[in-house]
């Protein structure tokens, strides 16, 4: 992809003479910082090479701390260029091959990050501390043909650790450090969630010396990407967009706690901003087809509007998202997105039949036997409203699907990565309990969607991900209401709401199950909570209107039993 990179650089106080024989020391008292055309956060990363590389450098550690890859390795090799024997440009093109959050390298970014190692170590950097960046970084690629991903991704973080330690005062290698606890931490299963904590304790150390660094604000919303700990990352979301608006993932980014939070508009705002700096990055850089972000974006967008019954603009969504012809590039995010937006658009609204009759996106000729846990989304989708419409035959071929893609991963799955085939699982056993109460064997649903439940809350989202299509307490709760056991609903219903906030057919849930428990205030309040929910609906669902008969009547017998 050629892209075009036009900045115009001012600084005042150039005192840079004298600061490439000094220490990382420097860093402490040196606090001038670079400013470009593209507004991306203040980074400022020193290094012994020429003034006008320092500059290109700090532009560059900034789009990377955005993961904005290949803007990043574009602006460090733009460093080899204007100084040859800058090491540490060469690191910067190997760190744009590692992305610690998303998918493994593939073969060819090895090879390329393995190439710009050798090539930083040829370099002869001046200093031991960037000698030691460059050797960290290395043990990542080293022996990637012997080692897993998860392997290396531990090794590295070791040696980060070690780089952290030894030079102290080196905010940006305490920043790195962070970040490889949050991805060792995606790893571990953890649900002290100790790493991802320790990372956040060095992020705020930095924040407060440096409030307008990216990577700070960026990492701590990936730090606090838990049901637990979302609340903590609340200011980093607030903050992180403001500091970056170059970059559509910084756009994007605080999406991911306002979606952990139920705060739907804000999560909408965020990716509007987010698709249109997509759109702009696709323009400048001539993509020939959607870039990736955009389609992120929309992910996020679409299960943000439906959350607010805003079902015509979800519509909207769906509708832009059937009329591109191609994605560049063909990644995860663009997979997850092309089969999660109708899956959701059809279930959350209680479509069953729409559900049903779902087919795999074309996109062209898009590659989805590399996407095969992004693809059972369809499936299970069709899984779900077959069973709930009572095509028993229908619904049985596509359970039998999701167990084969589910086979399927478990043989392709390699360590290190993120375990879709469990997700899968737990689509496999939700659609397999509806398709068991369809055919009436009640008790074998009810244990096939507890096992599903306890698999998921046991199991964390893979970062790009708003969410399950379908959170399987929530959907335990609704096999009670089913099974005409309001009561335990409700105590489903609340359990998934303190997961997943403020989801619209969690509160309705609740509120129905309160309802049919004869528990009047909570259903009222639960009712109230889905009308203040859906404020800026844009289409009527029926259970809009319940919420509002319920609570017509019991303001009635308010009023009248007021004196």
């Amino acid at each position: 992809m050629k892209r075009t990179l036009l900045f115009v650089i001012t600084f005042t106080a150039v005192l840079l003479s004298s600061f490439f024989a000094q220490s990382v020391g420097a860093q402490e008292t040196h606090t001038h910082m670079h400013e470009r055309s593209e507004k991306l956060g203040q980074v400022n990363f020193r290094i012994s090479c020429n003034p006008e590389a320092q500059l290109q450098f700090n532009h560059a550690v900034a789009w990377l701390h955005s993961f904005e890859y290949e803007e990043a390795e574009k602006a460090f090799t733009e460093v080899t260029v204007t100084d040859p024997r800058c090491g540490m440009g060469y690191w910067g093109i190997a760190m744009s091959s590692y992305h610690p959050l998303w998918t493994p390298p593939s073969v060819a970014e090895l090879q390329k990050a393995s190439s710009a190692v050798e090539k930083g170590k040829a370099a002869g950097s001046r200093t031991q501390r960037e000698r030691d960046y460059i050797a960290a970084i290395e043990v990542f690629y080293r022996d990637a043909d012997k080692r897993d991903h998860r392997a290396r991704t531990f090794a590295y973080s070791d040696a980060m650790k070690q780089l952290h330690e030894r030079y102290a005062s080196d905010r940006e290698a305490g920043v790195f450090y962070a970040l490889t606890l949050v991805a060792t931490g995606m790893m571990s299963h953890d649900k002290s969630y100790a790493r991802e904590k320790e990372a956040a304790r060095i992020l705020n150390r930095v924040l407060a010396r440096e409030p307008q660094h990216p990577g700070v604000s960026h990492y701590l919303i990936h730090s606090f990407d838990y049901p637990a700990l979302a609340q903590m990352a609340l200011p980093a979301a607030h903050r992180y967009a403001k500091l970056a608006p170059a970059s559509a993932h910084a756009q994007h980014m605080p999406s991911h706690i306002f979606t952990r939070l139920g705060l739907w508009q804000e999560a909408i705002r965020s990716n509007l901003d987010a698709k249109t700096s997509a759109q702009a990055f696709a323009v400048r850089n001539h993509l020939s087809g959607v870039w990736d972000e955009q389609f992120h974006a929309m992910d996020y967008l679409a299960y943000a509007y439906l959350q607010g019954a805003q079902d015509k603009h979800a519509r909207g969504v769906l509708d832009e998202l059937n009329r591109i012809p191609k994605a560049e590039p063909e990644t995860f995010k663009v997979a997850y997105a092309v089969a999660a937006i109708p899956a959701r658009y059809a279930l959350e609204r209680r479509r069953w039949d729409e559900a049903a009759k779902l087919t795999v996106p074309t996109l062209g000729a898009f590659p989805w036997q590399r996407f095969r846990g992004a693809e059972a989304h369809i499936y299970f989708a069709r899984a779900i409203g077959a069973a709930r419409t009572g095509d028993l035959e229908s619904a049985t071929r596509e359970v039998k699907k999701l167990a084969t893609i589910r086979h399927e991963l478990i043989e392709a799955q390699s360590k290190g990565d993120y375990d879709w085939a469990k997700q899968v699982e737990i689509e496999g056993l939700v659609a397999s309990a509806w398709l068991a109460h369809a055919e009436g064997r009640n008790e074998e649903s009810l244990r096939l969607m507890r096992a599903a439940a306890d698999l998921d809350d046991a199991t964390d989202k893979h970062p790009v991900t708003p969410g399950a299509v379908l959170p399987a307490r929530e959907q335990l709760g609704e096999l009670l209401l089913e099974l005409k056991q309001p009561t335990a609903a409700l105590q489903e219903f609340e359990t998934s709401l303190r997961q997943a906030p403020n989801r619209f057919n969690g509160l309705y849930g609740a509120a129905r199950a309160a309802k049919l428990a004869g528990d009047q205030k909570t259903a009222s309040s639960y009712y109230g909570k889905l009308l203040a929910l859906s404020r800026h609906a844009d289409s009527t669902r029926p259970e809009i209107e319940e919420a509002k008969a319920f609570l017509a009547v019991a303001n009635k017998k308010g009023s009248a039993r007021t004196p």
